[in-house]
């Protein structure tokens, strides 16, 4: 066995109605400004209301910065830091989906008083240095695993995303409620499950950083994602199913925070950042046509993953056989889920994937993990077959 490193959030509280008691929670660690990091829908939606209210009658000061877009640009993130210095806050909260997560994780580290770096500093694998402030992560779908992650993904451009990837981003504590996703709606959660289950598939075969406990992980989070995604999304007051899928989410990204993913992210941050498609969605676009790609050089591990995945089938022949099988069945669930499977179908002409296909050259933090080396060539094929 290679020698490893695993590392995740220090603490992980799983409950109902958590969220709550967020005012007492506080009080018990002392804290007495809370900044919550997290988007308009999640306000207007009213999820913020019973944490508010705990607040309020624990006598805890809260700001609310709602801010957080899909795919935060720089500007959010420098807001959120300037507001937090300017406000002397002593613990950050994200409360969302990945955005509102990443977008927290580099406030407690930023808005630090004794942080000498900036936003620009970070970038990459790392950088990120120092301390920070005590961070809870409390995610409202099922889907990133940010809470779990050390990674915080920003738009950097018009169309160009960067990472900071460090140990110091991982939480102080990761809530899991999932009452909060009973209103999710079934393209949000179908799209969200589909990219927790990308996570663990990447994670399952990363070249650099495969290891037994992200192997465990990942075989779990499979397991219990695809067994409840299809209820979740058409029966989504189900609750059970929502919170296997929430923990699904997490086991996933525990796996890919110690094994990180590959070409399907790679693949899928263009469509992201030219058509602003959502992060999951877009990886629910490509994978397919990724994990064909990539049978010939990983084809011992989707076999094992297969059964897995779909207990019910059965999967005869070769290892390759098997994958073929698999793969039709992934792309079976995809429809089953309501989801689109072609670029055309997002409104994306032909004479753009050449485009896409060079900017996701550009992801070479990503690249490098993947079973099979992938070249321009190789990626404006997988576009055009995803076409």
């Amino acid at each position: 066995m290679n020698s490893f490193t695993f590392s995740t959030s220090q603490h992980i509280r799983c409950g109902n109605g958590l969220t709550d008691n967020l005012g007492e929670l506080c009080v018990e660690h002392g804290y007495n400004h809370v900044m919550i990091v997290t988007d308009f829908d999640i306000k207007r939606l009213g999820l913020l209301d019973k944490a508010i209210a705990s607040f309020e009658q624990n006598k805890i000061s809260y700001t609310l910065f709602s801010e957080v877009e899909p795919d935060p640009a720089e500007e959010v993130v420098l807001r959120a830091i300037e507001q937090a210095k300017k406000l002397s806050v002593d613990v950050i909260i994200g409360f969302g989906g990945g955005s509102s997560m990443d977008v927290a994780k580099l406030v407690a580290l930023l808005a630090h008083p004794q942080c000498t770096q900036s936003l620009n500093d970070i970038y990459g694998v790392g950088n990120a240095k120092g301390i920070r402030l005590p961070l809870i992560q409390i995610p409202t779908t099922a889907g990133t695993g940010s809470e779990v992650t050390p990674v915080a993904i920003v738009t950097t451009g018009d169309t160009t995303k960067m990472g900071a990837v460090s140990p110091i981003f991982l939480p102080d504590l990761a809530l899991l409620d999932a009452n909060l996703t009973i209103g999710l709606p079934p393209h949000v959660t179908a799209a969200t499950g589909v990219d927790a289950m990308v996570h663990a598939i990447e994670a399952y075969t990363s070249v650099h950083k495969k290891n037994p406990i992200s192997d465990m992980l990942a075989r779990e989070a499979l397991s219990l994602l695809t067994a409840n995604i299809f209820t979740a999304t058409h029966h989504g007051h189900v609750l059970e199913a929502r919170e296997k899928m929430l923990l699904g989410a997490l086991y996933a990204g525990q796996a890919f925070a110690n094994s990180p993913v590959a070409a399907v992210h790679a693949l899928a941050y263009p469509l992201g950042g030219h058509f602003h498609i959502p992060h999951g969605l877009s990886n629910s676009l490509v994978l397919p046509y990724v994990l064909r790609f990539n049978v010939d050089s990983a084809a011992e591990q989707y076999a094992q993953l297969a059964p897995i995945m779909f207990p019910d089938q059965s999967f005869t022949g070769t290892n390759q056989d098997i994958c073929e099988q698999w793969i039709d069945q992934i792309e079976n669930l995809i429809k089953d889920l309501g989801l689109p499977s072609t670029l055309r179908e997002m409104n994306i002409e032909e004479s753009f994937l050449p485009t896409l296909a060079k900017d996701a050259m550009l992801q070479t933090r990503l690249l490098v993990n993947n079973p099979r080396d992938v070249s321009y060539e190789d990626a404006l094929a997988i576009y055009h077959a995803a076409f």
